[in-house]
């Protein structure tokens, strides 16, 4: 078999048990409303860097377990005690680099919210705006966000295109719920 040319054709030959099958048709490319589900999203990236995107979702129950469901405010207050735990978690990517990035950027997001209302308004006040504006504000905005974490990270949560293919099984359906660069702004 060749190489699929996108994700949308490598899902098409999965067995429909299959990880990545459920993220594609459900999750991924779809906008998201929630801060908390924004702030997960983003350091599940985070912690892919280096890794498969498999290896994150087969652990991703396990991310929300250990990081509290990525309840931003609790994890902003994370101290040695979560992180020693955190490091001790088989059941996670245990990289300390990773770990306090999800800790200083909890702290951010917070941060951010206070200022704008939300993660998500803070996110919608530079839209529309190209991958290479989106990389140099997060990387002074976030730790440990490069250029593909920051690019999935969009795509992955409907800022940026790219998620489906035009002939992609679930496209049409992604376009009723609006990504953001689907929307003309006013």
């Amino acid at each position: 078999m060749e190489k699929p040319s996108s994700y949308c054709e490598a899902v098409l030959h999965m067995d429909k048990d299959n990880v990545h099958v459920h993220y594609h048709d459900k999750e991924y490319g779809y906008p998201i409303e929630d801060d908390n589900e924004l702030f997960a999203r983003l350091i599940l990236e985070i912690n892919q860097a280096g890794l498969s995107w498999t290896t994150i979702l087969r652990k991703k129950d396990n991310f929300f377990r250990a990081f509290d469901n990525f309840e931003i405010a609790k994890v902003a207050r994370y101290g040695q005690k979560q992180v020693d735990r955190l490091l001790a978690d088989e059941g996670i990517i245990r990289n300390r680099l990773k770990v306090a990035a999800a800790i200083e950027n909890a702290k951010t997001v917070l941060q951010l919210q206070k200022e704008h209302g939300s993660f998500k308004n803070w996110l919608d006040s530079h839209h529309p705006a190209g991958k290479e504006e989106w990389v140099k504000l997060f990387k002074k905005t976030f730790r440990f966000t490069g250029g593909e974490i920051v690019g999935e990270f969009l795509m992955s949560t409907g800022y940026l295109p790219g998620a489906h293919i035009p002939t992609c099984r679930v496209y049409k359906n992604l376009l009723k719920h609006k990504p953001a660069w689907s929307v003309k702004k006013k």
